[in-house]
């Protein structure tokens, strides 16, 4: 309903005083209720230690899950013995089951459902419940003394931990602008790959002390006081917020025809299946941006999964032990941290057309990605060529130090493009995300099972060549979303939509 000047004064004051009172006002066309910016309840206004409290608990979800997620190699290998099984199936239990049959029915469910109904919805509730599932799931693999507690442990501790995953994204936007949403990404993606690869590291040590089991019994002790914390995580979907607040104007008011500015709003069941559901889909094949953008980043995330089967078998071939093989994978990680530097130069960029009062566009972020894919293609050329067999006699320290370029590449890339989803697509980054997690989900469980017949019916030289070669073609797309990002997201219709839901939505336009 349209209020104008000539409605009863009385109850124009009385309004006009409510809305004050609870820091709202009307859109300019008068039809809806949004926030003022001011309002203290808006996620954007939130005091600091409330920001920090609530990002920190979800990215540490994020590492965790992934940590537990990588450690299955750990698991299988010692599992193995003791169901009698084959090594290759004992991967596809351990680490396939979670992050292919779990995650696809995930990405097909979960992924494709989660990330709407948390936009039309509300997150806080999907973190509880997966998690707490997912803690009862690692106790259901470390109890059950059958291979069937494995099957169904991970099956679902894979279905549960994709859906944080696909998430994670929308609650940084509800929570950053656009300059702080940089280091927050960064932040998430890097524990991510941290967890990576933590996992392999610290499954290792627990196998070789307790025994497989304890790194389930070990996860679902952290994921259940997790959990607990969970419960103190405040709900940061601001259209679900506002529809709160609307709700307390009207009984103020007596104005029940008072509405939200909601553009989530889905009146019933049906219309959240046409207008939602399908989102994430449509985005995959339907923008061009979230194809290319999943395929690449699909691909480097995998490569640490592939990194945790191959890199253990190449430094056993140096004659490093079965705990010790597992520490290169530090050099990753301090790849990893280096990424960290690339975010000053992003600061300094977005600082530089700020002052000079120049438009800001997720181009404007990609500097990250332009320097992380011809490093990543550098890195596996130097690993393939410094690592026997092709290449005996050449001390371990070569081939490690090249993973440090490839650890800081696999992480700009993975960090530079979920920011680039999330400043493309704003208020819906959690869809535009959703069809990224499926490509990582597929690609994440392939990798591992052919990893060793690769490295060992190429050998390991020509084997990570290919991974070069692949990785060398990925040098032309940087310059191809600087040069045409732009103009294919004018020509998205929903992209142009996103934008016109936040410029009209947000209380911080010049936070850029």
């Amino acid at each position: 309903m349209s209020f104008s000047s000539s409605d009863d004064d009385s109850s124009a004051l009385s309004l006009q005083s409510s809305l004050e009172d609870l820091s709202l006002e009307f859109t300019t066309d008068r039809k809806f209720i949004r926030w003022a910016n001011a309002n203290p309840r808006h996620p954007r206004n939130w005091t600091t230690n409330r920001k920090v409290y609530d990002t920190a608990i979800i990215i540490w979800l994020e590492f965790f899950t992934t940590a537990i997620s990588a450690s299955g190699a750990s698991a299988a290998a010692d599992a193995q013995h003791e169901f009698g099984i084959s090594h290759t199936l004992s991967i596809f239990l351990f680490i396939s089951m979670f992050v292919s049959l779990a995650l696809r029915i995930e990405s097909s469910i979960g992924g494709i459902v989660c990330p709407p109904f948390s936009e039309c919805f509300g997150r806080r509730w999907l973190y509880i419940i997966s998690m707490a599932i997912y803690c009862i799931s690692c106790l259901i693999i470390g109890l059950v003394p059958s291979i069937s507690g494995v099957v169904i442990g991970r099956f679902f501790s894979g279905f549960m931990s994709a859906i944080p995953t696909a998430v994670v994204p929308g609650s940084i936007e509800d929570l950053y602008n656009a300059k702080d949403r940089i280091f927050f990404i960064f932040l998430w993606a890097m524990l991510a790959n941290t967890g990576l690869i933590i996992g392999p590291i610290m499954g290792t040590y627990i196998v070789s002390t307790l025994g497989w089991r304890w790194i389930f019994y070990i996860g679902a002790i952290v994921l259940g006081i997790t959990t607990g914390f969970l419960f103190n995580l405040q709900e940061s979907r601001h259209t679900v917020l506002l529809e709160n607040e609307v709700t307390k104007l009207r009984k103020v008011t007596g104005m029940q025809e008072l509405r939200a500015l909601n553009p989530d709003h889905v009146p019933d069941l049906r219309t959240f299946l046409q207008s939602a559901v399908f989102r994430p889909a449509r985005f995959l094949f339907t923008e061009p941006i979230v194809f290319l953008v999943s395929i690449i980043a699909s691909i480097a995330f995998a490569m640490v999964y592939l990194f945790t089967e191959a890199l253990p078998t190449v430094y056993g071939d140096m004659g490093f032990t079965t705990q010790t093989s597992s520490l290169p994978f530090l050099a990753l990680g301090f790849g990893f941290l280096l990424s960290s530097l690339t975010r000053v130069l992003d600061h300094a960029i977005l600082d530089k057309l700020y002052r000079e009062g120049k438009p800001i566009t997720p181009e404007s972020k990609l500097i990250g990605f332009c320097i992380g894919a011809p490093v990543l293609a550098l890195g596996l050329w130097w690993f393939a060529w410094t690592i026997p067999p092709l290449v005996p006699n050449v001390h371990w320290i070569i081939s490690a130090t090249a993973l440090v370029p490839i650890g800081y590449s696999l992480n700009e890339i993975d960090t530079v493009l979920a920011g680039y989803l999330a400043d493309s697509y704003l208020s819906y980054a959690s869809s535009g995300f959703a069809a990224m997690s499926f490509l990582r989900a597929i690609l994440s469980a392939v990798f591992p099972l052919f990893t060793q017949k690769m490295y060992a019916g190429l050998n390991a030289n020509v084997a990570t060549s290919v991974l070069a070669v692949v990785s060398t073609v990925f040098c032309i797309i940087p310059p191809l979303f600087i040069r045409m990002g732009a103009r294919i997201r004018k020509r998205s219709k929903f992209a142009e939509r996103s934008l016109q839901i936040y410029m009209e939505s947000t209380v911080d336009l010049d936070g850029y």
